[in-house]
């Protein structure tokens, strides 16, 4: 009961996956025993699930391929390789951007690959152009669109939605741009996309979501999420870990799951637990009621503010008290999304009211949602809104207040200038005061009254300091939760409903930004009422930030220039500098959608939302901001039961219509994979060469010279292959020697199914400090001879020679990000051990995992104080029988003998190691 549910996730794993060896009796009473344990111990975790994304998925399905192929050689039976663990595999989470909408006409840029092929049969889609009536719709003046072309220009949304013509939110044809670059990734990436469709038709237990459906975190969210999975009668909770940083999202749906590196998720498919330090819990106390003015933008970058403030990397955090039932959980899992912003390990919304009442807009059978909320109350997991609940007990509690969160706008010049909502009046007045700078206009304190009237379409108006004269609502990058644009919309719905307007010289533009935000504003009704007040679609594109504002009336110029008036500019953007919009508009605020429709028709910066009217309705009555100012509730409500419905279901039925050119793609069907000797992009990897059904002692290492002398904090970039492939680099040679040019290179990442390449860009950072060479070059010296080569080169004639290889290094070897070639790259290099001051955790676990050796130098000792230049060669006995953290002798070809500590933490990582890691431990099962 007092546990945080977080770790009652981690607890219902290890209990339900206890087998006495991955998982043991112990591992869950240390669980149970968090309060004292945290960050003291070390723990299994079984997650539900596994999410890959295109360029982490290739290398393991790769692995899986060769797997059965060495089953098969060994006698067994290769239908028996799948996935373990349910793995789901998005496809085309990386674009290469080959066109865009103002160069179809370009060039293309291959990126590599093998020759271009004739694009004719990979073009299903094409969408031959077709009159699109107009409705009339959007206040369009150009009369009916064709193929999307409208009055003003617009681009392609690629999102789970269709192709809307922004003027009459009629379905249009693909434009020629994304048609363009679907067929140049299906050109480039036809190998590995056959690869893929192969793999779905013969795997158990992998689902391949096909191209053109969405990035991976996105499919995550919206479409694999079960919350609670049921297997033969048996729930459960969801849980993942992924490839993809952005995994974290689900957490608030109550998911527990963080990104992970490949070798790890490799792992987890086998059927492998994940190892991680049992961690702190931060409990995120949410108080008090969200300020009405206050967006989902204010909300999350307070909180995001907050956390960072507190110190939480590396934890997890966990989010409780009474205001939590106040965030939607689009802007929960948007707080979750931004763990890397503070650097918690996840950010947990346990399932609660709201989570359900989402899954039930999102088309969840009523049965389903029945059963997972009486099963997550009846274990505990369920977080109830009640003040009588006890809370869990966390390492630390850091609270927020959500009445502390005010709205923001920036400005007058510099986005890093806040100004409070309700300051903006008094703020204001105080930028005319002040002398001319960052923030000050000098405007003489008689003339800070002046108004200047001024003529337009037959009505006089009068022009004064804080005027509007320009007001863009845009969906930019600090404004992409489109729950904002609908604020905007139900905004402007309001005002026009009781009669409020816009003065017409403003130049009033809308700019939904993406198709998922035409979707929220198309479903949801509101697009009219934007459209009545002035805020028409002008297209997709960056416009008002980057100075593309139509020019203002003549009339307006010549009024503010012969005024001397300070005119202002408000938008949702993220650029704001002096004269950047229009050159005789100098001041300009960053501002949230709702609040740039308010101060639209309020037609002044100089209001104090508060006290004073924003206009005259119809009979005249005063309106106040707080008057037509959309709710919460209200916004929660139109977004949960107009917009999310309507979103899964269009989702729903694009997962299972697939689209044409991956339905039509041909793949072989057998059951072995059908290796292509030509291919440079797909090859059977050796990690299972020396498969044996019974483990043996491990071998010893006799006479090994040391293939890299390396120093402190060696990274997982030094090691592992990414990036671009350098013209002079050993992998450039290989793919040269296969026919192709350096236009077709491609990146490491593009060929990680290719063992040769990747081979070949390890350890070939033009950064990597060897202490042979001097100086920072992939290059190193092969004794025998005393050449000067590429690691690769003298790797590959110790191994024609039969002379066996190890690395010395010094502290912290193999620290950053988790990368699955940093171990396998080393590994089929001819490494049998790393030497090393001390290791970067994760690393070491991966070294065991693919079958090379971590040894530790004991406390004190290092190579310069046992008097080792690197250039001995070295000998390694290993007993019949290791235990964990045993000391080893080593004895060099100078007869120097001296001990080190074999760094294997456990009997698991014990056996993984005696059977040449953890592919080939579980490749002998199916033996």
């Amino acid at each position: 009961d007092t546990l945080p549910y977080s770790i009652r996730v981690l607890f219902e794993s290890s209990v339900r996956n206890c087998d006495g060896f991955l998982v043991k009796e112990a591992d869950a009473m240390n669980i149970l025993d968090w309060k004292t344990k945290q960050n003291h111990v070390e723990v299994p975790f079984c997650p539900a699930r596994v999410v890959l994304q295109d360029f982490t998925g290739i290398p393991a399905m790769v692995d899986f391929a060769a797997m059965r192929e060495a089953v098969r050689n060994a006698g067994g039976d290769p239908v028996k390789v799948n996935p373990a663990c349910p793995t789901d595999l998005t496809v085309d989470h990386s674009l290469q951007i080959d066109f865009s909408k103002c160069a179809i006409q370009n060039a293309p840029n291959p990126g590599g690959g093998e020759a271009p092929k004739p694009p004719a049969r990979l073009s299903p889609l094409r969408a031959q152009p077709r009159k699109v009536p107009c409705r009339g719709q959007g206040g369009c003046r150009g009369g009916p669109c064709e193929s999307g072309r409208g009055p003003a220009p617009f681009s392609a949304q690629i999102e789970n939605t269709p192709i809307l013509c922004p003027f009459h939110l009629q379905p249009v044809p693909e434009p020629e741009t994304v048609l363009k670059n679907q067929e140049m990734e299906f050109g480039r990436n036809r190998e590995r996309l056959q690869f893929f469709k192969w793999s779905s038709k013969v795997f158990k237990n992998i689902s391949i979501i096909p191209p053109e459906t969405g990035t991976a975190h996105q499919v995550n969210l919206e479409y694999l999420s079960k919350v609670v999975f049921e297997v033969k009668d048996l729930l459960y909770p969801d849980s993942v870990v992924g490839t993809d940083s952005h995994t974290t999202m689900v957490n608030g749906l109550g998911i527990l799951g963080w990104g992970v590196g490949g070798i790890e998720t490799e792992a987890v498919m086998l059927g492998m637990p994940l190892t991680l330090t049992l961690p702190e819990v931060v409990g995120c106390e949410l108080t008090g009621t969200v300020s009405p003015f206050a967006t989902s933008i204010d909300i999350v970058l307070s909180i995001t503010k907050h956390l960072r403030q507190a110190e939480v990397a590396g934890k997890f955090v966990e989010f409780f008290g009474s205001g939590v039932s106040q965030l939607s959980v689009a802007d929960r899992t948007t707080i979750a999304n931004m763990c890397p912003e503070y650097g918690a390990i996840l950010s947990f919304f346990p399932v609660d009211n709201v989570t359900l009442k989402h899954l039930k807009h999102t088309g969840l059978d009523k049965a389903k949602l029945e059963v997972m909320e009486a099963y997550l109350k009846a274990v505990k997991l369920f977080r109830n809104d009640e003040s009588s609940s006890r809370e869990p007990e966390y390492s630390q509690v850091v609270q927020v207040n959500l009445s502390s969160i005010i709205p923001y706008v920036s400005g007058p010049k510099r986005s890093q200038d806040r100004v409070a909502v309700n300051n903006m009046k008094s703020d204001f007045q105080a930028c005319l005061n002040e002398k001319c700078g960052v923030k000050g206009f000098q405007i003489a304190a008689e003339k800070q009254n002046d108004t200047v009237p001024v003529e337009y379409e037959g009505n006089e108006y009068k022009l004064s300091h804080g005027c509007v004269v320009i007001a863009a609502v845009i969906s930019c990058t600090n404004n992409c939760n489109p729950s904002v644009m609908l604020a905007a919309g139900l905004l402007a719905k309001k005002a026009v409903e009781v009669g409020l307007v816009v003065k017409p010289y403003i130049r009033t533009s809308l700019s939904p930004g993406s198709g998922m935000v035409t979707h929220y504003l198309s479903s949801s009704g509101v697009l009219p009422y934007l459209s009545k007040l002035g805020f028409e679609v002008v297209g997709y594109g960056c416009s008002t930030c980057v100075g593309n504002t139509a020019p203002l009336p003549e009339a307006i110029r010549n009024a503010i220039k012969q005024g001397d008036i300070i005119a202002c500019g408000v938008l949702s953007g993220t650029k704001n500098f002096e004269g950047r919009l229009c050159d005789c508009v100098r001041a300009n605020y960053l501002a949230s959608p709702p609040l740039v429709v308010a101060y639209a028709i309020a037609g002044t910066v100089r209001i104090d939302f508060e006290t004073e009217p924003l206009g005259i309705g119809f009979n005249g009555k005063s309106i106040y901001l707080r008057d037509i100012w959309p709710t919460r509730k209200e916004l929660h409500t139109v977004e949960e039961e107009c917009v999310i419905s309507s979103m899964f279901k269009e989702l729903k039925e694009k997962m299972e219509k697939g689209n044409k050119r991956w339905n039509l793609l041909e793949a072989p069907e057998s059951t072995l994979f059908p290796w292509d000797s030509k291919s440079t992009y797909i090859r059977c990897p050796s990690f299972f060469d020396k498969l044996a059904k019974e483990p043996v002692a491990p071998q010893p290492v006799e006479n090994a010279h040391v293939l890299l002398y390396l120093g402190d904090s060696v990274t997982t970039d030094h090691i592992s292959p990414a990036g671009s492939i350098a013209r002079s680099s050993a992998a450039a040679k290989y793919l040269t020697s296969k026919g192709l040019t350096p236009r077709e290179f491609n990146s490491y990442g593009a060929r990680r199914g290719n063992d040769a390449v990747m081979t070949r860009g390890t350890f070939a950072n033009i950064k990597l400090l060897n202490k042979f060479i001097g100086k920072p070059a992939p290059k190193t010296i092969h004794f025998p001879s005393g050449q000067t080569l590429d690691v690769f080169e003298a790797a590959e004639l110790y191994q024609k020679e039969g002379i066996p290889v190890i690395i010395l290094a010094g502290k912290k070897y193999g620290l950053g990000s988790s990368r699955d070639w940093a171990a396998k790259g080393p590994f089929l290099l001819g490494v049998k051990a790393v030497l090393a001051e001390s290791f970067e955790k994760v690393h070491r676990s991966q070294l065991i995992g693919i079958g090379i050796a971590p040894l530790q130098f004991r406390p004190g000792e290092n190579p310069s104080t046992l008097g080792l230049t690197g250039k001995e060669q070295f000998s390694i006995l290993f007993p019949p029988e290791l235990s964990p953290r045993m000391t080893l002798d080593l004895k060099t070809s100078t007869g120097k003998v001296f001990s080190v500590i074999a760094l294997f933490e456990n009997n698991v990582e014990i056996t993984l190691y005696k059977y040449g890691g953890s592919l080939n431990f579980v490749a002998r099962r199916f033996l």
